[in-house]
């Protein structure tokens, strides 16, 4: 099963970059974690938000993987613990299907891929800069992966 985690923003600080590779890289082939970079809508010349997010939303959904579990990373979505996080993982490995994680752009992500998520989750309640999420997310997809392979990064 491949975890994907799509993204709207590039050029990122090189702490974001290392942060994310150093979690990306300590999982295991079964379960790699691939970052898909997404053009995020240039702002300016009259576009409202909504507009921005249509046009983020058209990548969006394109890079979607046409079977996959998807997960849209939303400031109104569940918000799980890190054993819940385990438990859905140990499903999405039960179907085989690979998942996709949504991290949209500035002005968030459009109605319609809020609706093609499977479900919609929020790591906080915080605002937070969306590098910043990227490393959240896939410190956590490591770590709910060692909570389900018995590893000791996870303690309880």
């Amino acid at each position: 099963m491949k975890l994907r985690i799509i993204a709207v923003g590039k050029k990122m600080p090189a702490w974001i970059e290392a942060g994310f590779s150093e979690y990306a890289r300590r999982m295991p082939r079964e379960n790699s974690i691939e970052l898909v970079e997404l053009k995020p809508e240039k702002r300016g010349g009259g576009k409202t938000s909504g507009q921005i997010q249509e046009a983020e939303r058209d990548r969006i959904l394109a890079a979607l993987p046409r079977h996959a579990t998807v997960w849209a990373l939303d400031e109104h979505g569940s918000q799980l613990t890190t054993l819940e996080l385990a438990g859905a993982l140990r499903e999405w490995q039960g179907t085989g299907r690979d998942t996709a994680f949504v991290i949209g752009g500035a002005d968030g992500l459009h109605q319609d891929v809020k609706q093609r998520a499977d479900k919609l989750l929020a790591l906080s309640r915080f605002t937070l800069p969306h590098g910043l999420v990227r490393v959240m997310l896939v410190e956590q997809l490591y770590r709910v992966w060692s909570v389900t392979h018995n590893h000791p990064y996870h303690r309880e």
